[in-house]
């Protein structure tokens, strides 16, 4: 509810040109300074009430259809690339979700763009241009033996998030031509999205299945139904968020006894959609109401540290979307 061409580089571009803020704010692992301890024991803290809140986990998401190598998009377009970073805050650590609401919380920020199909002569029918930032927290907490997390976002859309300008500059360093889709662009707005996840991790004897729902209200109105399937042993008794364009759910709080090692993660899920800002009654191509996702990742750690690599296929967001497509995530978590 509202408050008051295909240029390979570009895409590649967006995500390291906003990424490097994002790398370099995420130091801020231990909430004081910009080193995270490397003693397992301080840096996956057991609760101590007397010491407050500290930062538990440190989450980057780059997001970008170039990383889906071999598979990938790589045409800059649609959702073409998106940046998160997600701070974890709470009083510590002992394997499992706490029981009351806003004991554990996300706190995130994250930019993304979306492009029609030709940065320089979009197609009729083709969707607009959208540029957007997002400003949230969610709380994480156990409810009658379900993992629920629950949050806001103050979203701003439209030409006055600058993003295009960015993007058209970065283009044009790599030697493509200019952006300017102006007549094609959102509109601006400041909205506020809700959402609220509610999922269960069935343990299994190779790792665990967890079904899950979603609803979100706001920017995109949707309710969503799926499931995810973890194999391996990294991550264990820790906490994983979900990305919000592919679904894939990426380590946030490791625990001390599952570090190091392999995870692979799999996961499908189906959207049913009510409305979108991004695809406005009023202009362009009617909204589809069904998504689909279908993703793959693996997750790699070394000592604390801690890699991820997935590709997701996305369906058809919009009547008239020649083909869905496929974008990769890459999240890198390096504590010393």
């Amino acid at each position: 509810m509202a408050i008051p061409g295909r240029y390979r580089a570009a895409g590649r571009s967006f995500v390291i040109s906003i990424g490097l803020s994002a790398l370099s704010g995420a130091a801020l692992a231990d909430g004081l300074s910009m080193a995270t301890p490397s003693d397992p024991a301080i840096a996956y803290a057991m609760p101590a009430p007397d010491m407050g809140n500290r930062t538990l986990g440190v989450v980057r998401i780059f997001e970008n259809d170039w990383f889906g190598v071999p598979l990938g998009d790589r045409y800059d377009r649609w959702r073409t690339g998106s940046v998160s970073l997600s701070l974890l805050r709470g009083p510590g650590w002992n394997g499992s979700l706490p029981e009351q609401p806003f004991q554990l919380m996300e706190y995130r920020f994250r930019g993304e763009v979306i492009a029609p199909d030709n940065l320089s002569a979009p197609a009729p029918g083709d969707r607009l241009y959208a540029g957007s930032w997002w400003l949230g927290a969610t709380t994480h907490f156990s409810w009658s033996g379900f993992d629920v997390a629950a949050g806001a976002d103050l979203v701003v859309t439209g030409p006055q998030t600058g993003l295009m300008d960015i993007h058209s500059s970065i283009h044009q360093f790599f030697g493509g031509n200019p952006i300017n889709l102006a007549a094609n662009e959102v509109e601006d707005g400041i909205y506020l999205d809700a959402h609220v996840e509610i999922g269960q991790d069935i343990p299994l004897s190779f790792g665990d299945v967890r079904p899950f729902v979603e609803v979100r209200a706001g920017v995109e109105t949707l309710a969503r139904a799926g499931f995810d399937v973890t194999i391996g042993s990294l991550g264990q008794n820790g906490l994983r968020v979900r990305d919000q364009v592919s679904g894939q759910r990426v380590a946030a709080i490791n625990a001390v006894d599952a570090l190091g090692g392999w995870s692979f993660l799999f996961g499908a899920d189906a959207a049913w959609v009510a409305d979108s800002v991004f695809i406005p009654e009023n202009r362009g191509p009617a909204l589809e109401e069904q998504r689909h996702r279908v993703r793959a990742g693996v997750n790699y750690g070394v000592g604390d540290s801690n890699f991820f690599y997935g590709m997701t296929y996305l369906s058809e967001e919009f009547v008239g979307q020649s083909e869905g497509q496929v974008v990769g995530t890459i999240s890198v978590d390096l504590r010393f």
